[in-house]
């Protein structure tokens, strides 16, 4: 039987009208962005772009409730925590409303898919949260708005289904650690964070110690109003989005003061070879690094294109690929965290050229670092950078994700609007100087899965 768009159930229609309505409204995105921003009065700060394109809504909350706020020997509570909101709600009556019920998991999905409204969400190394997608009309948005703010303060955290979770997380560690790319990225964690928060990794101990009051006391503690960072892009007003961050956050409780966490150690050589059966080595090579905010950001990331971040263009790809032939790929990048997270280079080679790849891509750094990038690679990479900027901000969703990177870590509120600017200020000194800073060829942790040690 033909259906037309009337006829599709809901959570058919709106992705389908989200798309149509996006490509009529894709010249948006390139304008300037004004982010409007202000702070609650129970201390949520709201970070908002009022865009009447296309009449959909997107919206965020996140948390200082990533895994480097795990507790000691039970790693994956963060994702436990997570994963398990929108699992069931308990029953909670707001002073001077009505009761809210009990929801189980089935029926929190079918309220989300009777609106047309997408959910979504997750946990990393600093934040966890919850995203949502709604068409703006009132009567969808409200209705989405309130689910989701129950989701973020009123989980019950079932145990039959925390034990799934569990096993579901068990099974993926276990397979996980017979892959050699998992079994590296691993390692590399331990060698370049140690013992710092960052260095942990889920195990199938850590998952089984967890309990399901620990999940309520991480909740209790994380998840709480004055922490919360709200984005909020698309089709409303500011009248409209206070409205929304109100009700978003206003079943939250007040957090204390989160503890301050032990610094990232410094870099350092280590070398972890580990044996296994894969046809090629793994490769990681890298350092702890670069912290959001440092002003040496753009220096790195318009020195890391030219490195091994603008693939077949990179230096390392030059060296390793083009003129070796020793692996397919290679990469670098920064990945800018809380407190200073990873540089990182990766391969895959064959298992007999494993120490010449890896002497290829010391040397490679090395001269990069002695003598930074030429003139006309510089330009190269900027005129890639600033001409694909556009691409970052192209979608409602993208915009969001870039307010939530903004609010979290306190980012300037000009932070989109100065970008290509301050792409284009980089020099060649620059980055010799932000390179210089940062990495140090002879402290630099190495990973090899595969091959062992020669």
């Amino acid at each position: 039987m033909r259906q037309t768009f009337s006829s599709l159930p809901g959570h058919f229609l709106f992705p389908i009208l989200v798309l149509l309505l996006s490509l009529l409204g894709m010249g948006s995105a390139h304008a300037a962005l004004q982010i409007q921003h202000w702070t609650l009065a129970n201390g949520a700060r709201v970070y908002f772009v009022e865009n009447h394109t296309i009449p959909v809504l997107d919206m965020s909350v996140e948390f200082d409730a990533g895994s480097r706020r795990d507790p000691e020997g039970k790693t994956g509570v963060s994702g436990l925590t997570n994963a398990m909101l929108a699992r069931g709600l308990r029953e909670a009556r707001l002073e001077g409303g009505p009761t809210e019920p009990v929801l189980n998991e089935a029926q929190i999905s079918e309220a989300f898919a009777d609106i047309a409204a997408q959910r979504g969400g997750g946990s990393g190394s600093d934040r966890a949260g919850a995203s949502l997608r709604t068409l703006s009309s009132k009567a969808e948005r409200d209705a989405a708005v309130q689910m989701l703010g129950r989701l973020l303060a009123q989980p019950s955290f079932p145990a039959d289904l925390l034990a799934r979770d569990k096993a579901r997380v068990i099974a993926s560690i276990r397979e996980s650690l017979t892959k050699p790319e998992s079994i590296a990225q691993r390692a590399f964690s331990r060698a370049a964070y140690g013992a710092h928060p960052y260095g942990r990794e889920e195990t199938v101990e850590s998952i089984q110690a967890i309990s399901r009051d620990d999940l309520a006391a991480f909740h209790a503690a994380h998840y709480v109003a004055n922490h919360a960072v709200v984005a909020i892009m698309g089709d409303v007003s500011r009248a409209d989005a206070d409205a929304i961050a109100r009700e978003l956050t206003r079943r939250l409780p007040q957090g204390t003061a989160l503890a301050a966490l032990p610094p990232t150690p410094a870099a350092r050589a280590v070398e972890d070879w580990i044996a296994h059966p894969a046809s090629q080595s793994h490769v990681l090579v890298g350092a702890p690094a670069l912290q959001r905010g440092d002003p040496d950001f753009f220096a790195l990331t318009v020195g890391n294109y030219i490195l091994g971040g603008g693939g077949f263009v990179s230096r390392l790809t030059r060296e390793v690929r083009e003129k070796r032939g020793l692996a397919y790929s290679v990469y670098s990048y920064f990945s800018p965290l809380a407190q200073p997270g990873p540089f990182q280079i990766g391969l895959q080679t064959q298992r007999a050229e494993t120490a010449n790849a890896l002497k290829v891509v010391r040397d490679t750094l090395a001269d990069y670092l002695r003598t930074g990038p030429t003139e006309a690679e510089l330009k190269a990479a900027k005129d890639n950078l600033v001409g694909g900027f556009s691409l970052r901000i192209d979608s409602n969703r993208k915009i969001l994700d870039n307010l939530a990177v903004i609010g979290f870590y306190g980012l300037p509120l000009d932070y989109l609007d100065t970008w290509t600017a301050n792409v284009e200020r980089v020099s060649v000194a620059d980055i010799r100087a932000a390179f210089g800073r940062k990495l140090a060829i002879e402290r630099m942790a190495t990973v090899v899965v595969g091959a062992g040690k020669p």
